[in-house]
């Protein structure tokens, strides 16, 4: 098991940070002495989910707070909220995700809700936490993509997948975004000559309740059986399957710009690995036109920043 670091006296956002990889991140970097805010969507859930991480550690300092990566408003309010407060933020974890529903659905902004929730939630809070990032010391943004980046594709001319909407197409798309936007972050903090680290993970195969529910977005539909067994052939817990995120946003070897996943099995389990960038993800033009794309999409550009 990867042994984080010392993260005392260290401010930390996890998103998603309720149930699955982002609960576990938020359980382990807590255990370290973090301080972390629990970016949630439900806060019934992320209170829930704060009880189960201080009944192991009664003395971690976790705070949650509502938020919907989904929807700009909400984004920008947990912002402010934060920028009101000027403390220095170490570490942002963007984890929160969805996967695949079976049916194309948008968001409150009026996209579809993988890229949404996905990409361009994330981008936009990273933006406007960056006053936050750079006012503390070697500050880290780690971004969760996926595996299936590599299948992935960004259709700009049918971006929002409003023709011809296929589930796991439209995923992929979403987390080879979110690998492009990882890597175009760490080039825009060099550039700028900013002490920030970004860089990704993936989870492999990992058991969530993202990959349980994510076909019928949490909606009853039953899972077929074929999903199940799949699942259980190479897949492995929550546990190692954090792993990569927790190696990128807490390792003093981490790299900025690079991309962290299990090691076995065609990276579908096993331990922390630097991974080799799918071909989709090596072209620093395919990057910036996506940045300028998602801050045309937002509204939140570095300039406003």
């Amino acid at each position: 098991m990867y042994d984080i670091p010392d993260q005392h006296d260290r401010l930390a956002v996890v998103t998603g940070s309720n149930s699955g990889t982002g609960k576990e991140a938020t359980r382990r970097l807590a255990g370290a002495g973090a301080q972390v805010i629990m970016a949630v969507r439900a806060l019934a859930k992320g209170e829930w989910a704060r009880q189960e991480i201080l009944s192991q550690f009664p003395d971690a300092h976790l705070d949650v707070r509502r938020l919907d990566v989904a929807d700009l408003s909400s984004v920008k309010a947990f912002a402010e909220a934060l920028l009101s407060e000027k403390r220095p933020l170490d570490l942002l974890v963007n984890n929160a995700g969805v996967m695949a529903p079976p049916q194309r659905l948008v968001s409150v902004d009026g996209f579809e809700l993988q890229l949404a929730t996905n990409f361009l939630g994330p981008f936009a809070l990273t933006l406007r936490l960056l006053p936050l990032l750079l006012a503390a010391k070697a500050p880290r943004v780690a971004t969760m993509s996926s595996s299936v980046a590599a299948i992935g594709s960004i259709r700009y001319q049918n971006l929002q997948r409003d023709r011809h909407y296929v589930p796991y197409f439209a995923y992929a798309q979403s987390k080879l975004a979110d690998l492009l936007f990882a890597q175009q972050l760490a080039r825009v903090a060099n550039q700028r000559g900013w002490d920030l680290m970004s860089n990704a993970a993936h989870p492999g195969f990992t058991r969530t309740n993202l990959l349980a529910a994510g076909a019928s977005l949490g909606r009853g539909r039953k899972r077929p059986d074929w999903v199940t067994r799949v699942m259980f052939l190479a897949s492995q817990g929550v546990e190692p399957g954090t792993e990569p995120l927790l190696y990128a946003a807490t390792s003093p070897d981490a790299l900025s710009g690079a991309y962290y996943g299990p090691d076995r099995l065609f990276g579908l389990v096993g331990p922390t690995t630097l991974v080799r960038v799918p071909r989709s993800a090596r072209h620093e033009n395919d990057a910036t036109r996506l940045w300028n794309v998602a801050e045309e999409l937002t509204g939140v550009t570095l300039e406003k920043i």
